[in-house]
């Protein structure tokens, strides 16, 4: 696979955080994804939130699986440590360098067919345990690089490029992150940086698993009458769409909306999704009443995004754990063999 690299030369003037870095040394390659994809739209916003954190580059891990949404790391924080993992496995990767280095900040890229589909039984156990963590699916219910079947988060009753019809019920990666005990759960929209940002930022400094869900249109497949996660750019006629080898490109949508109304977001094939920002009055500290008010919506067709819940005093894998603090490759001899008296008293104390 070719990525294009951007020049490193900078403009002396350019704006620059606490650290002295500008925005562009949190970008990475330039894109190869369609044009107006929203997963560029949450690289962008991941580059904004690393950058007004003033994250040092070389601190953060970010983890992928596979998917469209996993090639996405390439484009941001070129800088910073990465893995792309086997499809589904990225949770797994992500836990295991976190228990062996504590003092990174682990981002983990991941799409709804590498989360809700064969990696969900990774997902699930990855936020039930409490992983320190910012766990984001850029979610358009498709895959992508498979042609445009639907993914497990598909609305049931929406119809595909060619014609069928879900019949299946939706994975609410959202509900199962509530239900599996993370402890910071939110949903957002790829066009709405100015809630997305100050969401990944928070993310980024909880301790604990924090878990963002991205609505993210998918602009080659979900492009047609009937889809729920979608924009379409193409024709009006599938059996000229099924044919073409060139896509026309389209502007990303985007969208700002005050909290506590609703947005009908109009996608190019004349679909609507409707998006309600959670109040600002909305308590976001009680696991039941997101759960609660996540199945209201959901049955007045909305889609709710904002910050569902939060905890701050759950703790975290580590802690649960009582593991060192200090990263496993710096320990010495003395820690890791610490002498027969030590190994005595830890097996007298399990008998």
């Amino acid at each position: 696979m070719t990525y294009i690299v951007k020049p490193k030369l900078h403009h002396p003037k350019l704006p620059t955080n606490e650290l002295g870095y500008t925005h562009r040394d949190y970008e990475g390659s330039i894109s190869t994804l369609c044009a107006g994809c929203g997963h560029d739209s949450i690289s962008g916003a991941l580059i904004q939130a690393c950058f007004e954190l003033s994250l040092p580059p070389h601190r953060v891990a970010k983890l992928s699986g596979i998917g469209c949404s996993s090639k996405t790391p390439t484009y941001f924080l070129g800088q910073s440590h990465g893995f792309n993992s086997v499809h589904g496995r990225m949770p797994s990767v992500l836990t295991g360098a976190n228990l062996a280095n504590r003092d990174l900040v682990y981002l983990g890229v991941s799409g709804d067919g590498d989360s809700a589909s064969i990696g969900l039984g990774q997902f699930a156990h990855c936020i039930r345990r409490g992983v320190n963590m910012v766990y984001i699916v850029e979610n358009n219910g498709v895959y992508g690089l498979t042609k445009g079947q639907f993914s497990a988060t598909a609305d049931k009753g929406s119809k595909a490029k060619r014609g069928a019809i879900n019949t299946d019920s939706a994975i609410d990666l959202v509900g199962l992150a509530l239900q599996l005990g993370a402890s910071f759960v939110a949903r957002s929209f790829s066009g709405d940086k100015k809630q997305l940002v100050p969401l990944i930022k928070a993310a980024i400094q909880h301790k604990g698993a924090a878990f963002i869900d991205v609505v993210s249109p998918c602009v080659a497949f979900n492009n047609h009458p009937g889809s729920t996660k979608s924009f379409d750019y193409v024709r009006n006629h599938n059996e000229m769409v099924n044919q073409l080898d060139f896509m026309i490109e389209r502007e990303a949508i985007t969208a700002d909306y005050e909290p506590g109304t609703v947005e009908t977001v109009v996608q190019h094939d004349g679909s609507v999704l409707r998006l309600r920002k959670l109040a600002k009055d909305y308590n976001p500290h009680d696991r039941i009443e997101a759960l609660t008010y996540l199945q209201q919506r959901h049955a007045a067709g909305e889609v709710i995004t904002g910050l569902l819940y939060v905890e701050h005093e759950q703790g975290e894998l580590h802690d649960f754990l009582d593991t060192v603090e200090a990263p496993l490759n710096t320990l010495g001899e003395t820690e890791l063999c610490p002498g027969l008296d030590q190994l005595e008293r830890y097996n007298a104390s399990h008998r």
